[in-house]
């Protein structure tokens, strides 16, 4: 063999041998992807909200690929071990997870204490869906609309308490926002799960609260509950006549959990696109579309930047209202 055939030889076998060793960089040149099961952690236990969006994600994309996505729970810790696990894995492609609103909570209610960065230690995929919250009372409370609301409130500061499943919560967090924004003293109760809060609520041991609209829908619509407002930016269909916080004139009481999905930082950037795209397309028109608009969510479908660009805001602006309110983690 002469000199530049062996040169070629060895050439093309360092090639040969850096693609073995290196599943990225096959991905980052375009290699097939996925060609093995993907591992999709989900924070919390089976059956929650984020779970469900989760396995829902998982569908459209074993549908897409033919390859199994497998959604594994990891609950506990404020979702921090779920998200945590995500955080470390390979940044091959091949573990991905499921965030909500407690991933931009967590950065401001956690500080230091946060065994991750949210920001540099993710490659945000896509924002799938947000589900606004209805503000609730009590039928026992005189007030039918934001405006009668606040004025009991300043007229009996502290008579009023609302509940949530937690400090920190999103729940927590929409009442935060009220108290802040109408200038009114009102109790927050934390709980240790949302149902008992609902229970207290329906008895009357609390007054108001503030809950995805699937949720509280069946009781507005018996009476058990009055519905004040919603936190979206438009009304919502299944509660026409119920107005925004806009309309009603507290723009900033705008807490609605939000629901993406993420991979470890370093993921090649056309796996994040293919995944984004995918899932994206998927939440904007088709079957996700529907089923999501069919509980109560509103379908986003966004691209990975503007939801790395939605991340950063959220977690802005939750350091400010928990600064705000001297909010410490239990």
């Amino acid at each position: 063999m002469d000199l530049s055939r062996r040169r070629f030889a060895a050439g093309g076998g360092a090639l040969m041998l850096a693609g073995a060793l290196s599943p990225r960089l096959a991905l980052a040149q375009g290699g097939a992807y996925p060609d093995k099961p993907v591992r999709m952690f989900v924070p919390y236990p089976p059956g929650a909200a984020t779970d469900t969006l989760g396995r829902f994600a998982a569908e459209v994309y074993a549908k897409a690929y033919g390859q199994s996505f497998i959604v594994e729970n990891r609950s506990g810790g404020g979702t921090v071990i779920g998200t945590r696990a995500v955080a470390t894995a390979p940044a091959d492609g091949y573990t991905l997870g499921m965030v909500d609103t407690a991933f931009v909570i967590n950065p401001g209610l956690l500080g230091s204490r946060l065994q991750y960065d949210t920001v540099k230690d993710f490659a945000p995929i896509s924002l799938i869906a947000t589900a606004p919250f209805v503000m609730v009372v009590h039928p026992s409370v005189k007030a039918t609309d934001m405006a009668s609301f606040v004025a009991l409130a300043k007229a009996d500061p502290g008579a009023l308490s609302f509940g949530s499943a937690g400090v920190g919560s999103a729940p927590h967090l929409a009442g935060e926002q009220l108290r802040q924004q109408a200038g009114i003293k009102v109790v927050h109760v934390p709980y240790r799960g949302g149902g008992t809060v609902f229970t207290d609520l329906l008895g009357g041991q609390i007054q108001f609260a503030f809950a995805t609209v699937p949720t509280l829908l069946e009781h507005i619509k018996a009476g058990r509950l009055r519905a004040i407002a919603v936190t979206s930016p438009a009304r919502v269909p299944s509660l026409p006549d119920v107005p925004t916080m806009a309309q009603a004139g507290y723009p900033g009481v705008d807490t609605a959990p939000l629901f993406g999905l993420v991979a470890p930082a370093g993921v090649p950037a056309p796996v994040i696109d293919k995944l984004g795209s995918t899932i994206s397309a998927a939440a904007r028109n088709g079957e996700l579309h529907d089923k999501l608009a069919s509980l109560g969510f509103v379908p986003v479908g966004s691209t990975p930047a503007e939801f790395a660009a939605r991340i950063a805001a959220d977690i802005a602006k939750w350091k400010g209202v928990i600064q705000q309110g001297d909010i410490k983690p239990e």
